[in-house]
């Protein structure tokens, strides 16, 4: 039945274990996820802000390539006035072309004293007069660079006009600029930087958009159609020098991260808006978690199966060892019943002189109390019949309860005291009455009150205390010390040797014996 429970125990274990690999293989897993997440995310973050850089710096070479445009048809028409400013316009306008430049020339002269005028653009009309249904908006900026700016729209196009003017001696005027076209300043941006999970937009500081991917946001408030604040646009309190955040993108419906920067030249002051798609991340994201998910449940399919591998080797080694085990056992049940009855048998042996060796002493004594008090020796013969009665059927086990070992012991003082009488004081104290309830070798009080007798000096003058104390551990048997000097006792280790015997027999502490001062004690442990 224990080879069984020990089985049932390994069985429960080995369940217990290949549970608690699993969960800690789960918990692994759910760490592993959370931090390859965290590390896809912020390295997906962190691409995010270097493409974002990288468009800014895109958008803000442009406008500083509008701007050195700017700069070089002002030096050129304020050199030579007048003189070659048509063959600047037109040279520069080509150049532009075959370089893919975005803006264009543009001149506008005016005579007041002839009234006559010329123009190379329709645009510089504005400079005379508005049409009706144009929608002029002026760009405010405070920058050094001395061009004016606004937007205008014409034909369902929306142009970014940058100017200046010049007079002349003749206090004839000169207006010349540039020009773009916001829709292609967007497409220009698209074609030199195609990166597909982001779009950039610039406003004005007054919140004008002046390019965006969809065409019906040009020249509107940016604060009207997003939900970016006046707060978004305040960079002076980060370190990076932009804001970053996650919102909706008001183009692609999507959430995005979106980045704004302040984008200002000599002649331009706005910002410039990056949105990331953050759907591109997630799918990243979710692409190692996928990856992830498939090692894990490899290494887990792998160790459920070195687990079943190792209980099965387990359980068949085990088997084996147990019966090995039980077979060894067996061995040792039997060798066990062989010591004990080798150990019952000596006991016997011991026990069957037990009753002769104490019939031989109380004859002895009847022998010696007839020559000195017939009426105690016929006392004595009466108390003697009496108690033999114990003796003549002894308990197997060799162990008897101290109720009834006490009464007997009672009975053979008596006895005593019938040929000793003043020689000899007896006194019994029971600490622990439930101590009466356990058991003690048979006839061990008697031996060692015999051998007290048998020892020790016991005269009217010098008489023989024995006082036996019950407690809840052992019976202490005390005797005053006065030792014979004069003759040798014989068969003084019998009833000490039988005591040690039957104790070993039990596993039980052996009889302690020790002398303390003028007393002679002897402690004699209890059996349950």
């Amino acid at each position: 039945m224990n080879n069984n429970f020990k089985h049932i125990v390994s069985q429960k274990s080995m369940y217990i274990a290949i549970l608690s690999a699993c969960l800690i293989a789960v918990v692994a897993f759910a760490v592993l996820s959370v931090l390859i997440t965290h590390d896809s995310r912020k390295n997906n973050e962190e691409f995010a802000r270097k493409t974002f850089v990288r468009k800014y710096e895109t958008v803000e070479n442009e406008f500083r390539s509008i701007e050195d445009y700017q700069y070089l048809l002002r030096a050129l028409i304020q050199k030579d006035g007048l003189k070659n400013y048509k063959e600047y316009s037109s040279v520069l306008n080509e150049m532009n072309r075959k370089r893919n430049l975005l803006p264009y020339s543009w001149y506008s002269y005016d005579n007041p004293v002839s009234g006559e005028s010329e123009s190379n653009s329709p645009l510089s009309e504005v400079f005379r007069k508005r049409e009706k249904g144009e929608n002029y908006i002026k760009i405010k900026n405070s920058g050094p660079g001395h061009f004016s700016d606004f937007l205008i729209t014409r034909k369902d196009s929306i142009y970014w006009v940058s100017y200046d003017s010049l007079t002349l001696p003749n206090k004839n005027r000169l207006y010349y600029g540039s020009a773009v076209s916001l829709d292609d300043l967007h497409q220009y941006f698209i074609n030199i930087d195609k990166t597909p999970n982001n779009y950039a937009y610039v406003f004005t500081k007054e919140g004008v958009c002046i390019t965006h991917p969809d065409q019906k946001y040009l020249g509107k408030n940016i604060f009207d159609f997003t939900d970016i604040t006046p707060r978004d646009t305040i960079t002076s309190t980060t370190k990076s020098g932009y804001t970053e955040g996650t919102t909706i993108s008001e183009y692609l419906n999507l959430e995005v991260t979106r980045f704004i920067k302040p984008l200002k030249t000599d002649n331009f002051e706005g910002y410039a808006v990056v949105n990331h798609v953050n759907f591109l991340i997630d799918e990243s994201v979710n692409k190692t978690k996928t990856y992830t998910v498939y090692i894990f449940l490899a290494a887990l399919f792998l160790i459920v199966t070195v687990f079943i591998l190792f209980h099965r080797s387990t359980q068949l080694a085990y088997l084996e060892k147990e019966k090995i085990q039980t077979e060894k056992n067996v061995l040792l049940v039997e060798n066990e019943k062989m010591h004990r009855e080798e150990a019952l048998n000596q006991l016997q042996q011991l026990k069957n002189n037990i009753n002769p060796h104490f019939l031989f002493n109380s004859l002895n004594s009847l022998y010696l109390l007839i020559g000195i008090n017939k009426e105690n020796a016929q006392r004595f013969t009466m108390n003697l019949s009496k108690i033999y009665r114990y003796l003549i059927v002894p308990p197997k086990e060799n162990i008897v309860p101290v109720a009834q070992e006490i009464k007997f012991i009672q009975q053979y003082m008596e006895l005593l005291k019938s040929r000793f009488d003043e020689e000899l004081v007896f006194d019994m104290v029971i600490v622990n009455p439930k101590s009466l309830e356990k058991k003690i070798p048979y006839l061990s009080l008697q031996m060692v009150v015999e051998n007290a007798i048998k020892h020790n000096i016991a005269t009217i003058d010098h008489p023989l205390n024995i006082m036996i104390t019950i407690q809840e551990e052992g019976i202490t048997v005390k005797n005053t010390w006065q030792p014979k000097t004069d003759e040798s006792v014989q068969g003084a280790k019998f009833g000490i040797d039988y005591l040690n015997q039957v104790y070993d027999y039990f596993k039980k502490n052996s009889v302690n014996i020790s002398v303390d001062g003028e007393y002679f004690i002897c402690f004699l442990p209890l059996l349950e």
